[in-house]
């Protein structure tokens, strides 16, 4: 109810009105049932966006700590991911990513939507990074179609390491939406998960038009932030 409220009479117009995002694809959005929303990473507003143009309620699996600050900040945050539909996960690896495939998986099991960044976070330059395999685990393992999802310029409103977006309009591109039921059974075959991983990184190229970097982009941030030590 508090995300229907804040989506359709607070936050939703009011974003809508002021950035009026273009949107292509959207009949290829299933009207019901269980479907996997696979995106490109380039803002903190990538997660505002999408859920803002789709019809149903989509959540997306957003690191624990969003949920966990102290004061007037952590409370704002907080609330904020709650609203937009953020279930808050363990990502430091091990038993959490099995806990976090877990809960995207009871999101599935409900016929709901589930939203995934495979590059598993922010592209720090613009450019697509080597997608992880969590997402082909879940699509296999929930027996669902997945959507391949561009969007588009959010970086020019919102770069990383900026607090206060930019007034100008973005693009939402929904893609075909792929089927990998020929791999059912599989889910534990890592060079299937490879492939399915693969054609999802390649099909979000073509929709977005980005330049595609064949390492994990947290291999780069960490080096840079190295660098900078």
């Amino acid at each position: 109810m508090f995300y229907w409220f804040m989506k359709n009479l607070v936050v939703g117009p009011l974003l809508l009105t002021v950035f009026r995002p273009w949107i292509t694809g959207a009949e290829r959005i299933p009207k019901s049932g269980p479907v996997i929303f696979a995106s490109n990473h380039l803002s903190f507003i990538d997660s505002v966006f999408l859920p803002l143009v789709l019809d149903r309620r989509i959540s997306f699996l957003a690191k624990s700590d969003y949920f966990t600050g102290r004061g007037l900040k952590g409370w704002a945050t907080r609330l904020f991911f709650t609203a937009t539909g953020q279930l808050s996960i363990d990502r430091s690896g091990g038993k959490a990513s099995e806990a976090a495939l877990n809960t995207g998986l009871s999101v599935l099991a409900k016929g709901e939507q589930l939203g995934i960044y495979p590059e598993g976070t922010r592209s720090p330059d613009g450019s697509m990074y080597r997608g992880r395999t969590g997402v082909a685990r879940m699509i296999l393992e929930g027996h669902v179609k997945v959507i391949p999802v561009a969007m588009i310029d959010t970086d020019k409103v919102m770069p990383i390491g900026t607090k206060m977006p930019k007034v100008r309009r973005i693009g939402v591109v929904f893609g075909e939406p792929l089927d990998f039921s020929r791999y059912e059974g599989l889910e534990g075959d890592r060079f299937i998960l490879r492939s399915v991983t693969d054609e999802i990184m390649h099909e979000l190229r073509k929709l977005s038009g980005q330049p595609y970097v064949d390492v994990y982009a947290s291999s780069v941030k960490e080096r840079a932030s190295s660098a900078r030590r």
